[in-house]
């Protein structure tokens, strides 16, 4: 499915699922609703799982108006006796397609799939459902590419490959509101009376949103990573410089780390004050290929590229190393890095811009943008996209109630990875305030949502018992500290 894929997308996802009642029934198969699932295999999945397609109208203003395709897929329990409330996934973002993401939440939501549906839904604008494509600004190097080089032509470009693929499209009906109209409807065309929500990230928000929409179809609730209503999507920089100071400190407590770069704090802001005087431009073998390749490095690519590392433990470790390479004019590591950029990041960008633009982003004031962007990790450079962006995107705007604090009383588990560049645990705060039966776990050494942990044994729990305040957190102890790769052989 093409996506647009420029490598300014680094810069701005561093940036995003008596209340116990009875079973819910079984999934329909046959045609006895609007959705008809079918046998179907999914990439990454050997068995067989379920697939459809339901069709909604774009504006829920104008039942008998336009009408888009929402892609559904569920991964059904591995044992269904009693049919338990399924889990429905909320991907991130904005702008991820839950479907596409079915092979590595088989693997991490496990445990939960052994006796509970997993629902997966393509949120409007995202995969199959109306994806929002800018497929023909997907030649850009991103080897070459630097921020500079994303420019309000190159948003008009993708607004009129939008206009050119789907030329009824209405962009202000692409929102969180009627994502989650889409989503409880997808609950009643399966014929259950609750799902259980885990939200994820920008899942976390629009978790939120479903919750003040529709309570009653909800039995509980898993926030991973919370982007709360109240803190507008865009702020990046104090997180990212605090994520990023976490691991500088974590480097120098561990001996193997310190030995091998005991001046890592030095040498990354002598390395940035360098790139930031002049961008190295150096020929290397492609780090898949080896043909020859140009490769442009500025001060915006090595911190966008690093920032995305702070997201994963396992990709923080390379972080350490990467910077004294840098340091010493050996950019190679930095490129294996950018090369992860070469096949898209997963992400219908057109629609984050979509959702961002219209509802966060026009929030910030002159004074939030100044002291975000008062740093010593990256400054402002994570506002800079949005700021292009936002500045000729369609607008629309959500009501007032949109921004109110959310207070249905439904059991809500809350996940906040302390090392986190995007969602810190302050973050969850905000929701923790307002939510009246939540329970908010920080998990020490974890980083950007925690389905890569023991989390989902906690979750499991959580889903059985709905007693947020009573699971079993003892693993989260076992987690390891973070370790860092200290030299090009890669040992950690």
């Amino acid at each position: 499915m093409p996506k647009i894929r420029i490598s300014t997308l680094s810069w701005l996802i561093l940036l995003f699922f008596n209340w116990q009642l009875s079973a819910s029934e079984p999934i329909k198969t046959k045609n006895e609703g609007k959705l008809l699932l079918q046998n179907c295999h999914l990439k990454g999945i050997k068995e067989q799982v379920k697939c459809g397609i339901l069709s909604v109208p774009e504006n829920y203003t104008k039942n008998d108006a336009v009408k888009i395709p929402l892609n559904v897929a569920v991964l059904p329990a591995i044992d269904n006796s009693k049919h338990k409330t399924p889990l429905m996934f909320l991907a991130g973002g904005p702008g991820q397609a839950a479907v596409e993401l079915a092979a590595q939440l088989n693997v991490a939501l496990n445990d939960i799939r052994k006796t509970r549906d997993i629902i997966l839904v393509d949120q409007r604008g995202t995969g199959k459902s109306n994806g929002l494509t800018c497929d023909e600004v997907e030649s850009q190097n991103v080897y070459t590419m630097t921020q500079a080089d994303f420019n309000v032509a190159e948003v008009k470009q993708c607004l009129n490959q939008i206009a050119k693929n789907l030329p009824q499209a209405d962009l202000t009906q692409y929102n969180s509101e009627n994502a989650i109209r889409d989503f409880d409807a997808v609950r009643q065309a399966l014929g259950y009376k609750q799902v259980n929500l885990y939200g994820g990230s920008y899942g976390t928000r629009a978790a939120l949103v479903y919750m003040r929409l529709f309570p009653k179809s909800i039995r509980s609730v898993v926030l991973d990573g919370v982007a709360p209503i109240e803190v507008p999507i865009g702020l990046f920089g104090q997180s990212s410089a605090r994520s990023f100071h976490l691991l500088l400190k974590h480097c120098q407590q561990e001996p193997a780390c310190n030995k091998a770069y005991p001046n890592l704090a030095d040498e990354f802001t002598q390395l940035v004050a360098r790139l930031e005087k002049a961008p190295v431009n150096i020929t290397i073998p492609h780090p898949r290929l080896g043909t020859k390749t140009s490769f442009i490095i500025d001060k915006n690519k090595l911190i966008s590229n690093l920032r995305m590392q702070l997201y994963s433990v396992q990709m923080r470790s390379l972080v350490p190393l990467v910077i004294h390479q840098a340091y010493l004019e050996n950019y190679l590591p930095l490129a294996g890095l950018v090369s992860q950029g070469e096949d898209g990041q997963g992400i219908y960008i057109a629609l984050t811009f979509n959702i961002v633009c219209n509802e966060d982003f026009h929030r910030l004031t002159a004074s939030m943008l100044a002291k975000d962007a008062n740093n010593d990790f990256g400054g402002n450079d994570s506002q800079l996209p949005l700021q292009t962006a936002c500045s000729v995107w369609p607008q629309y705007r959500p009501n007032k109630d949109f921004y109110q604090g959310v207070t249905a009383n439904i059991p809500t588990l809350i996940l906040s990875g302390n090392l986190d560049p995007v969602t810190p645990p302050s973050n969850a705060e905000y929701t923790a305030k307002t939510l009246p039966n939540n329970h908010h776990i920080i998990i020490k050494n974890s980083a950007h949502t925690s389905l890569g942990t023991c989390a989902p044994k906690i979750i499991n729990e959580f889903l059985t018992t709905l007693k947020a305040n009573k699971l079993d957190e003892s693993c989260l102890d076992e987690l390891p500290k973070e370790s860092f790769m200290t030299n090009l052989n890669g040992s950690i």
